[in-house]
């Protein structure tokens, strides 16, 4: 009995701990409440499978100190299910593992399950077996759909339960989201659609995990859901319900890339605007999408045409390198908004409005006030008189007054540096051997692995690959009405990428193009066999019911003859279709999880060292290297290679396609951050790959310096090797401009300073390149030598702007006195 009663003690000491432990969300129509406090909740996405186990602790602590509270991310089903009922959370999917790094830095987590994402991930995170349960309809109310979604998103919520990862258990999850954007498309599911998003908050809500569920882009979100927003600006959100906190669930920090696609770009004054402005109206809780964008390694990206790089002009680049101005100038805000948190959540709001969009907003609570002064004009500067003081407004800004008198940020005044990124080429080359890829039992024999009476979608094969091998065979007589020596293909695909071969010949490929193919061809008497492979470039992953749309090629597969004026068409789409799924050197080996094992393959996989052949289609290229010295990041710069598929020590790097070029318009020389943004608004890189470098995270390279490392490529249309080159992300040059009582510090991480390359004191202009040149005046002493003395030879240096350092300037009355400085690495 005493044993019993000790044990019994043991239990309730320990249920005590895990109790007072638990974190209490809450939540008023002012804030999210934790613990009973109102909080200003500034967070970050970081998508787990974007990036490598050994990259998180990194990024994380990078996002701590860029002043974020919480990291946010989806849940990724067809990741975690690939198979219905087998779970994958090993690896980089190890979700549970990222939000316990997100805990061990002291931050908040928001648990966005969906399952639907979206997210330009393939098939919007849908597994594609999914597709194939009988009866099934998507995202509406269909019980084989509800089903399954309920199944999936219990399992997440259980695991999590289980290593107590919920706010309510002592852990960090304070916020979980249900579907995803919902009420964007909600209208074309019609009765349905109501009814599932009603089914979607109930079914959350009996899940029991303890903290609010969110609902994004659903303005109808159901009670208790808090309905949020996404967008480039969200300060005009209302919340449904006088309950619900102002919430932003996606302020979108750039935007990602297509395949034939432009760099866009978000400029850092105009993302600190949207921030502000929001902060300003009422907001208190908003989350970057992306803080980290990260890579779509093996085939995660979505689209279709969606790149490999997923950077997303983030605060964090694709490597987890600062983004500079983007990440410091942020940083300054978060501070700003933080230091103000009583007043936001607890002051009563009154406004000001002066003219040309010109408001002036304050927080007075019994402990002070705090203040606001927005600028929304994209071409006029103001000057106001507010509370007894004149105060310059430059145009779409907002000043920032956390005692209603003295401005501490402006979102257009950046003095935070700018870095440039360089690329270096390192001393590792490549010892390069090869092998085809067996096509010849496809396109000379037509052999496969199963029959059809009809053209089939891609999908049917739960997209196992990109690759599907389509053969049928005609048979023709010089009678046949078809017969003439003017005859052609036509093939209707869906826009992806497809090569047709007619009796082992490739006759032609066509790619982003969703108009019909057709190539010239001659057939012979007796059998013909047409082949065509289809590739998949990421599958759709947004839009109202975008599951239906078709995959690989829906036909009609013709042929067509020309004689005397009269055009013959032959329909084979419904004739004897035989199929073969993915590559034969895919097929003899093993992959799982983007990571492709068994790299010594058998000997019908041959490699062979000698006449190593380039500009030859379906060729495999084995080339091993040694791991670059040092911690930056690595690339594979694929100069000289078309599109294919690319393999570091059996990981998965995604699809590369240096080949396919940018339009060579509408760039950006210079982007003015003035005025409403959008995607196309700010681009840059026209005329050249859309992307020609690829990144290796350095996890997936050998420690060991003397080891080698094997790079496997998989060339499709042909290009040749012999221009590959890896290569390290490193600091080039900083630079940075403050105004009079500014201080500017420069940084090169950890390398020391080399040389100064301008420095003018007076007003510098910002040249096309986004360098600096020499103004109208300047101040009498030599700048170059003053920020020579302070910088070079140093890590960090930190220069005050002022006359009193530079010397007076022989500027005309009213232009403010600025140093601009440009630091090499």
């Amino acid at each position: 009995m005493a044993s019993a009663n000790f044990l019994y003690a043991i239990c309730i000491c320990f249920s005590f701990l895990v109790l007072s432990s638990a974190t209490t969300v809450t939540h008023d129509g002012r804030a999210i409440k934790i613990n009973g406090t109102r909080r200003i909740l500034i967070s970050g996405s970081i998508h787990y499978p974007r990036s490598t186990p050994e990259m998180w602790p990194d990024l994380i602590k990078k996002a701590k100190e860029g002043g974020l509270d919480a990291i946010e991310t989806y849940v990724f089903w067809n990741a975690h299910e690939p198979e219905r009922r087998k779970y994958d959370f090993t690896g980089n999917l190890d979700l549970f593992r990222f939000i316990k790094a997100i805990q061990a830095e002291g931050l908040f987590a928001i648990l966005r399950i969906g399952p639907y994402v979206c997210a330009e991930w393939n098939y919007g995170g849908f597994p594609v077996w999914l597709h194939n349960r009988p009866g099934i309809q998507f995202r509406t109310a269909n019980e084989v759909f509800m089903d399954e979604m309920q199944g999936f998103t219990e399992e997440i919520v259980l695991l999590a339960k289980q290593q107590q990862l919920f706010a309510s258990q002592g852990g960090p999850i304070i916020l979980a989201q249900i579907e995803n954007e919902y009420g964007n498309i909600m209208s074309a599911y019609g009765a349905g659609g109501k009814a599932y998003i009603n089914w979607c908050a109930n079914m959350a809500n009996s899940l029991d995990i303890g903290v609010p569920w969110i609902m994004c882009q659903q303005d109808d979100a159901p009670q208790p859901m808090i309905n949020t927003c996404n967008g480039w600006y969200c300060d005009q959100f209302t919340p449904n319900n006088p309950n619900s906190p102002k919430m932003w669930t996606e302020n979108w920090t750039g935007w990602f890339k297509g395949w034939g696609g432009k760099d866009p770009h978000r400029t850092a004054e105009d993302l600190a605007f949207a921030v502000a402005r929001f902060f300003q109206t009422g907001g208190t809780l908003q989350n970057y999408y992306m803080y980290h964008g990260g890579t779509n390694f093996g085939r995660t990206a979505g689209g279709p045409y969606i790149t490999t790089s997923y950077d997303y002009d983030a605060p964090l680049n694709e490597y987890g390198n600062l983004n500079q101005p983007k990440y410091g100038h942020l940083k300054q805000l978060h501070a700003v908004l933080h230091s103000m948190e009583y007043t936001l959540t607890h002051g009563d709001i009154s406004t000001i409005n002066y003219d040309n969009a010109v408001t002036a907003t304050i927080y007075a609570s019994e402990k002070g006030s705090s203040c606001f002064l927005s600028n929304a004009n994209s071409t006029t500067d103001a000057t106001i008189v507010f509370q007894y003081l004149e105060y310059k407004i430059p145009a779409w800004s907002v000043s920032i007054l956390p005692d209603c008198k003295n401005v501490a940020y402006n979102t257009a005044k950046v003095t935070t540096q700018t870095t440039t990124m360089v690329n270096q080429k390192t001393t590792s080359f490549f010892d390069w051997s090869w092998r085809p890829e067996d096509v010849n039992s496809t396109i000379v024999l037509g052999s496969g692995d199963f029959s059809a009476d009809q053209l089939l979608d891609q999908k049917i094969f739960n997209d196992s690959s990109d690759y599907l091998w389509h053969m049928t065979s005609v048979d023709l007589k010089k009678d046949d009405p078809i017969w003439t020596d003017d005859m052609s293909l036509r093939i209707n695909g869906t826009g992806h990428v497809l090569h047709a071969f007619v009796n082992g010949e490739i006759v032609g490929s066509q790619w982003r193009k969703n108009d019909l193919f057709e190539k010239s061809i001659k057939l012979k008497q007796g059998r013909n066999l047409i082949t065509i492979l289809s590739s998949t470039v990421g599958l759709q992953n947004y839009g109202a019911r975008f599951d239906l749309g078709p995959t690989g090629i829906p036909g009609p597969v013709e042929l067509v003859g020309r004689k005397n004026d009269e055009t013959i068409i032959k329909d084979l789409s419904s004739g004897n279709w035989t199929y073969r799924v993915g590559l034969q050197g895919l097929n003899q080996t093993v992959v799982d999880n983007n990571i492709m094992y068994n790299l010594n393959l058998p000997e019908t996989f041959k490699w062979q060292d000698k006449d190593l052949p380039f500009f030859t289609m379906m060729t495999w290229y084995k080339g091993t290297f040694k791991t670059p010295s040092g911690n930056d990041p690595v690339v594979l710069d694929m100069l000289g290679m078309e599109k294919g598929l690319a393999w570091v020590n059996g990981y998965s790097i995604g699809r590369y396609w240096p080949s396919i070029l940018a339009d060579d318009d509408d760039c950006t020389e210079k982007c003015d951050y003035r005025g409403a943004y959008n995607n196309n608004k700010c681009l840059t890189n026209c005329g050249k790959p859309s992307q020609r470098v690829y990144h290796i995270p350095r996890s997936f390279l050998k420690n060991d310096p003397n080891a080698t490392n094997t790079l496997v490529l998989f060339e499709e249309f042909g290009g040749s090797p012999f221009f590959i080159t890896l290569q390290t992300v490193t600091v080039g040059k900083v630079s940075g401009r403050g105004n009079e009582g500014d201080t500017i510090e420069l940084s090169c991480y950890g390398k020391p300073i080399s040389a100064i390359q301008f420095a003018s004191f007076g007003d510098p202009q910002r040249t096309s390149n986004g360098s600096f040149e020499k103004g109208s005046c300047e101040g009498s002493k030599d700048a170059l030598s003053i920020a020579q003395k302070a910088c070079v030879g140093k890590e960090t240096c930190a220069i005050k702007v002022s006359a009193d350092v530079f010397g007076c300037t022989n500027c005309e009355e009213g232009v403010e006195n600025s140093l601009a400085v440009e630091a090499l690495c």
